[in-house]
């Protein structure tokens, strides 16, 4: 196994810094700001001038249609963290757009994929309900048919975006009397269909996420995907892409974990409690010294661990790393300041959650 670092050709070289310079421009400190207020991991006007440039569709395509090739996939996934881009919910829209084009239907295809790619529109999940979990299969939203419709009744948690987005791609069981993975059927509903209703609800780490009502929503068969009952299968090919699992291109390259953005802004932080306050040195206190170098070891660890077991490392890093950043500051680290170790710590509890919870 060769673990020589990637020699940039030119062309990849002109790239990085045509995309880093691209990046300074759009995500500026009035955008990063914003998005820790609204606590939304979205910024309209960044998701537009990326699709605008056409960024969106080469990082959704694979290579030989026309996408970016394994070395500035790579280059685009660093340098999006790098830039503390506000474009988490991108990867959401991506997913449910594939499961569009590999399973619905052509009418559908065209009314959302062109949009979706120029970044007009924006799409979001409908899985955990209120009283569920983990296993989604347990779905109790009901879609009953009716003509050539579908009512809809049922609530959906942490449908995050919803409130930004168009489109909900939605779990719904259309037979309860069948076992629960041969239950279900999936549709993108139109989010400003009539019964349609989006309550907010803040996390701890104060990012904004929504529960949404479903009541008699009526729902045009054209945008089911997939088979009826036949959903499970839909919703296994997404659910192996929000966790991690499959690569789109088959290059060699080791794959960026997931949340890798959210380590970046934790080795910035260790930085930050390590340098100087009021001119003495933390480092100069040798268990401060003992707790940060471990502290960088660990961090050092989870972002080498690609893949789906890098998220799973990352999330559990920031768990252990952030109350020893807490406690190293002291009192003055209880204090709300920008992308600081106390919002971090608070960051660290729904990391472990988001795409299914570390216990599972």
């Amino acid at each position: 196994m060769d673990f020589a670092e990637v020699e940039l050709s030119e062309d990849d070289r002109a790239f990085q810094t045509e995309l880093r310079e691209f990046l300074a421009s759009v995500v500026t400190d009035d955008v990063i700001e914003r998005d820790r207020r609204t606590g939304d991991n979205f910024d309209e006007t960044v998701h537009l001038t990326l699709g605008g440039a056409g960024y969106l569709e080469r990082d959704w395509r694979t290579e030989r249609d026309g996408g970016f090739t394994a070395v500035q996939r790579r280059i685009w996934e660093l340098e999006i963290g790098r830039a503390h881009t506000p474009w988490f919910h991108w990867s959401t829209t991506a997913m449910v757009a594939k499961a569009v084009d590999r399973f619905g239907a052509d009418q559908l295809k065209d009314e959302v994929l062109p949009g979706v790619l120029s970044g007009r529109l924006w799409l979001c999940l409908g899985y955990t309900e209120p009283e569920g979990g983990s296993d989604v299969a347990t779905c109790k939203t009901r879609a009953v048919p009716d003509g050539e419709s579908w009512i809809v009744n049922g609530s959906k948690m942490f449908t995050s975006n919803a409130h930004h987005a168009q489109y909900v791609f939605l779990i719904t069981n259309t037979d309860p009397t069948a076992p629960k993975h041969q239950s279900l059927t999936m549709f993108l509903v139109p989010l400003d269909s009539a019964g349609v209703d989006i309550q907010p609800i803040r996390t701890v780490d104060g990012d904004r996420t929504n529960i949404t009502f479903y009541s008699d929503v009526r729902v045009d068969d054209r945008y089911r995907i997939g088979p009826v009952n036949g959903g499970w299968a839909v919703l296994r090919e997404a659910l192996n892409a929000e966790h991690g699992t499959v690569e789109r291109d088959g290059s060699g390259l080791s794959k960026i974990a997931t949340m890798s953005e959210h380590a970046l802004l934790l080795a910035d932080e260790v930085d930050r409690v390590a340098g100087e306050v009021s001119g003495n040195r933390r480092l100069d206190d040798e268990s401060v010294a003992y707790r940060l170098g471990r502290s960088i070891a660990r961090l050092e660890a989870a972002l080498s661990t690609p893949e789906m077991f890098g998220r799973v490392a990352i999330a559990q890093t920031l768990r252990d790393i952030t109350p020893e950043l807490m406690d190293i500051r002291g009192a003055v680290a209880a204090v709300p300041d920008g992308l600081s170790a106390e919002y971090l710590f608070r960051l660290a509890g729904p990391t472990g959650i988001y795409g299914g919870t570390l216990e599972v």
